[in-house]
C-alpha cells in the first residue's frame, strides 16, 4: 500500500513574497534576515514570533539570520539582558550566523548624519523636547517649522561635533533631518537622528560617544550596512517605512535596499507584554522576577514547563498575518497541552493525602507492579512502581455520601487503582473535628492485570502512591496572572486586576521516590492533574514542582457558565 503523503502546508504572506522574490532572482537569490532586538529587557511571547520568522524564513529557504542588538540608548541597556537573549534564542532551537551591534556602526552612522548636515538634509534644533513635540502639530493639522531650521550649515556641523565632546549637556540640543513638516506622516515631520547622553556609559563603547542616534536612523541603517534582504517587523512599524527608505534613498549607491514587511503582533489575554507594565510587576513585588512562572518572558514560560516545541507549535497556530489582534491565553494552553501528552512520563502524584489502607492485604508485604510511562508513545516503555497494604490516594477522591454521578471511591462501590487492583470502599475513620484521616477497603487479587477478572467493568480509576515509597514535595500550581481578558485595555489599577489565585503553594504532597534524581526543568505528567516540571530551586532534599499547565482548560468552562 502507498504511504499517505502529509497535506503539504500553506504559505504564509511572508513565505510567499520571499519564494517570489527569489523566482525574480531578486538580490542574485540571496536571503538575509536578522533579528534585532534592544537589549534592555527579557524577551517574550511575542519576540518568540518574530525569532520564529526571522530565523525561520533563513532556515527554510537556504539563507543567513544575525543577531543584531540595537544598543541605541545606553540609558536602558545592560550585558545581562544581550546574555539572556541569546540563551533564549538558542533555547528556541536557533543559531544566528554573526552578532552585530548598533553600536558597531556609531561611526559609520556619525558619517552618514555629518553627509546629512553638508548636503542641507539635516540641522541643530535648539528647542525643548516640548517646544519640538509642539510644532510636530498632529494627524489632521500640519507641524510648522523649527525657527532653527536653516541655519548655516556650518553652524550646524560645528554644533553637532560639540555634541559629542561633553560641551553640550543633555536635552539642549538634537540633530533632526530636514524632510517635510506638512507631511501626513508624523514621522516624517523632520524627525530627531541624534541626542546627547552624557551621564550613563554604553554598554560597550563606555565613554566614547556623548551623542547617539536615534533608533530610527539607526535601525534601517543598520540592516543597509549589513546586506539584509528582508527584513521583518511588527505593524506598528509600517508608518516608519517611508522615513527608513527616505533616509537610504540619500546616500544608497546602487539598487539594493532592504525590503520591510510587517506582520501582525502576537497579542495574549490574561497578561500584559509592555516592558513598561512588566517591570513594574518585577518592581512591585507582585512576581518573584523577570522569570516568575506567571511571566510572559521566555524564561518565565520555560521555568513554568513550557518546552520549545509547544511555543512552535502554538506560533504555527497562529500564523502570520496583516492583522493585529489578541490571542486567547487558551490556545497557547492547548498547544502545550497537546505537545506534551505525545512526550511527558506519566507519573503519580498526589497534592492532598490521605491514607488508604486494604484491610484483607497481608500486612508487611510490598509488592512490585508495573505501570507504562506514556500510553501514547509506545517506545516509552513500563517502570516499577510498589504497592503495599497502605496507600496515599488524593483527599477529595473520596466521598462517604457520594451523589450519584460520582465515581470515584465511595462505601460499597468498587474502583481500579491504576496498574494495579479492583478494590472496594468499606468506610472510613475521622478525627474529632469530623475530618477523614483514613479509608477502608478490600482488595480483590483476581483483578491484576493478566488475572482472570482484571478486565472486570469498573467506572471509576484512581492514582495512588505506597507509603513504604514516596518522598515529599512542594507543589506550585500556577494559574493566570490577572482576573480580566485585556488588563491593558482596562480603566483600573492593574495592580488591582492581579488574579489572587494565580500561585497556590502546596506542602506535604507525596510524589514517586525516583523524581528527586531528576535535572532541574524535567517534566511529567501527574496523572489525573495536570502537566508539572521541576523547579531550578528544587534540591533532593527539597524537591519543588511547578504546574505547567492543568489537564483540562478549567477557564472555558467558567467563561461558559
Amino acid at each position: 500500500m502507498d504511504s499517505v503523503e502529509a497535506p503539504k502546508k500553506s504559505l504564509n504572506f511572508i513565505e510567499a513574497m520571499v519564494e517570489q522574490d527569489l523566482r525574480d532572482g531578486l538580490n542574485n537569490g540571496r536571503i538575509q534576515t536578522r533579528f534585532p532586538p534592544e537589549p534592555n529587557g527579557y524577551l517574550h511571547i511575542g519576540h518568540a514570533k518574530a525569532i520564529c520568522i526571522d530565523f525561520g524564513i533563513a532556515e527554510k529557504y537556504n539563507g543567513i539570520c544575525n543577531l543584531r542588538f540595537d544598543d541605541t540608548n545606553p540609558l536602558k541597556e545592560d550585558v545581562e539582558y544581550v546574555d539572556s537573549i541569546m540563551e533564549d534564542i538558542q533555547w528556541l532551537g536557533y543559531q544566528w550566523e554573526n552578532v552585530y551591534y548598533a553600536s558597531d556602526y556609531f561611526q559609520q552612522l556619525w558619517d552618514l548624519a555629518e553627509k546629512f548636515i553638508l548636503d542641507g538634509k539635516a540641522y541643530i534644533d535648539e528647542q525643548s523636547s516640548e517646544e519640538i513635540a509642539k510644532q510636530k502639530g498632529t494627524p489632521t493639522v500640519p507641524g510648522t517649522e523649527s525657527p532653527y531650521r536653516n541655519r548655516p550649515i556650518k553652524e550646524s556641523l560645528e554644533l553637532f561635533r560639540k555634541m559629542n565632546t561633553g560641551e553640550i549637556p543633555e536635552g539642549k540640543m538634537v540633530l533632526r533631518a530636514k524632510i517635510d513638516m506638512t507631511s501626513p506622516n508624523m514621522h516624517m515631520r523632520d524627525p530627531i537622528m541624534y541626542r546627547v547622553i552624557t551621564d550613563h556609559p554604553h554598554h560597550r563603547t563606555g565613554w566614547t560617544w556623548k551623542a547617539y542616534p536615534m533608533y530610527d536612523f539607526a535601525h534601517g541603517q543598520s540592516d543597509y550596512f549589513e546586506g539584509v534582504t528582508h527584513s521583518l517587523c511588527t505593524l506598528e512599524f509600517e508608518v516608519h517605512r517611508p522615513l527608513y527608505d527616505w533616509f537610504i534613498d540619500q546616500f544608497q549607491e546602487t539598487d539594493y535596499r532592504p525590503r520591510q514587511t510587517e506582520f501582525n503582533r502576537l497579542n495574549l489575554t490574561y497578561t500584559v507584554m509592555s516592558k513598561r507594565r512588566m517591570l513594574q510587576l518585577v518592581e512591585d513585588g507582585l512576581v518573584s522576577g523577570w522569570d516568575d512562572p506567571r511571566m510572559p518572558t521566555l524564561c518565565g514560560l520555560r521555568r513554568r514547563g513550557y518546552t520549545p516545541e509547544a511555543i512552535h507549535n502554538f506560533i504555527d497556530k497562529i500564523g502570520y498575518t496583516k492583522y493585529d489582534g489578541i490571542n486567547d491565553y487558551g490556545l497557547l494552553e492547548h498547544a502545550v497541552r497537546e505537545t506534551l501528552n505525545k512526550t511527558a512520563t506519566r507519573v503519580n502524584a498526589v497534592l492532598d493525602p490521605v491514607k488508604l489502607i486494604i484491610t484483607n492485604y497481608p500486612e508487611g508485604q510490598v509488592e512490585t507492579l508495573q505501570t507504562e510511562n506514556n500510553p501514547e508513545d509506545e517506545q516509552a516503555g513500563m517502570r516499577e512502581i510498589l504497592f503495599s497494604r497502605e496507600l496515599y490516594i488524593e483527599r477529595d477522591d473520596f466521598m462517604e455520601d457520594a451523589p450519584k454521578k460520582f465515581f470515584r471511591m465511595t462505601p460499597g462501590k468498587e474502583v481500579r487503582l491504576k496498574s494495579a487492583y479492583i478494590v472496594m470502599c468499606t468506610g472510613c475513620k475521622k478525627d474529632e473535628e469530623g475530618n477523614i484521616v483514613e479509608i477502608y477497603c478490600e482488595y480483590d487479587p483476581n483483578t491484576k492485570s493478566g488475572m482472570p477478572d482484571a478486565n472486570r467493568r469498573v467506572k471509576g480509576t484512581l492514582h495512588w502512591l505506597s507509603t513504604e515509597n514516596v518522598v515529599e514535595a512542594e507543589v506550585r500550581l500556577y494559574d493566570r496572572l490577572f482576573i480580566v481578558e485585556n488588563p491593558t485595555a482596562d480603566e483600573r489599577d492593574f495592580r488591582e486586576l492581579i488574579n489572587p489565585d494565580s500561585l497556590k503553594v502546596l506542602t506535604g504532597c507525596f510524589v514517586e521516590p525516583w523524581l528527586k534524581n531528576e535535572p532541574a526543568l524535567s517534566y511529567f505528567q501527574f496523572q489525573r492533574v495536570g502537566y508539572f516540571n521541576i523547579d531550578p530551586d528544587s534540591s533532593a532534599e527539597k524537591l519543588i514542582f511547578n504546574r505547567t499547565v492543568s489537564l483540562k482548560d478549567s477557564w472555558a468552562k467558567e467563561k461558559r457558565k
